[in-house]
């Protein structure tokens, strides 16, 4: 018996699905686990072999997070430092990329590949001499301090990824529109800024979910019990001798989580179409 061309089709189609549901499950398989740990008690995760599914679900975890004493404040300072950080690098980037990409010499060959060597450095190696400057201009212990270091740890890859998008973008569009009399800037928000959306997507969430991410710089930088973010606060839960509280820490990773992911649904065609448009113009 042989079968049809169209039936061929839909059955390879469906042994692509195979291995995709198959990676699907892998990557799903943690988020399922810490959404299913923030619903137990301590007697049903502290077992040799915990269920998937609570046998006695609870919401004692998400009290304890979204009390008086939990991560809702840390959340607000998160936010708030995240969005600004986002905000300003892209801001810097967006010009100055303009400008690495239609102005050709060797000094600005020179800073892209600085920019490049810059993002080989470690952490650890920038946070000593960053936060001596910030208190030498009182600005450690605050959201300024903080965000202002996020902006100088995302600057250098979000102004390569801009660069890409910019030099793909014709120069002819910016000829025509100056010999119709347009003026730079009407040139740059009228005619570039729509073909650069969504670059400015892939760009904002990789700024924008790095610095809701971050750990290390938030520990050192914050010190006021105020001002912590939330990756700071959920540290908290694990306790002495590294006891870990692992319902609240489980509940606090799910609010942590959810914005980053309310994020990527909402930008998500902007991002997938802004890597693509990325890779074949870099």
């Amino acid at each position: 018996m042989t079968l049809s061309r169209s039936t061929r089709r839909r059955a390879g189609t469906a042994l692509l699905f195979i291995p995709l549901s198959a990676y699907v499950a892998f990557l799903a398989f943690p988020l399922l686990w810490l959404l299913s740990t923030s619903f137990k008690l301590p007697n049903e995760i502290m077992v040799s072999r915990p269920a998937i599914v609570p046998k006695q679900p609870t919401l004692e975890n998400y009290r304890e997070v979204l009390g008086p004493e939990g991560v809702v404040r840390p959340s607000l300072n998160t936010f708030k430092v995240s969005v600004a950080a986002a905000l300003l690098a892209l801001a810097i980037a967006l010009p100055a990329a303009y400008a690495l990409a239609r102005k050709q010499s060797p000094l600005n060959k020179a800073i892209i590949g600085w920019i490049l060597v810059s993002q080989s450095f470690p952490s650890i190696l920038i946070i000593v001499p960053l936060f001596l400057i910030l208190a030498r201009v009182a600005l450690s212990n605050s959201h300024v301090g903080l965000i202002f270091v996020y902006v100088v740890w995302s600057l250098p890859f979000v102004l390569w990824i801009l660069h890409g998008f910019v030099k793909g973008l014709p120069v002819e569009l910016e000829e025509a529109a100056a010999m119709d009399g347009a003026s730079f800037p009407q040139i740059l928000f009228r005619i570039l800024m729509p073909l650069l959306l969504p670059g400015l997507a892939t760009t904002l969430l990789y700024a924008l979910v790095n610095a809701w991410n971050e750990f290390f710089f938030a520990l050192v930088v914050l010190k006021d019990p105020d001002l912590v973010t939330i990756q700071v606060s959920l540290a908290r839960f694990r306790g002495i001798e590294g006891l870990a509280r692992w319902g609240p820490l489980a509940a606090g990773s799910v609010v942590a989580t959810l914005p980053a992911l309310i994020a990527f649904t909402f930008l998500q065609r902007r991002l997938v179409s802004g890597l693509l448009s990325g890779g074949v113009k870099n």
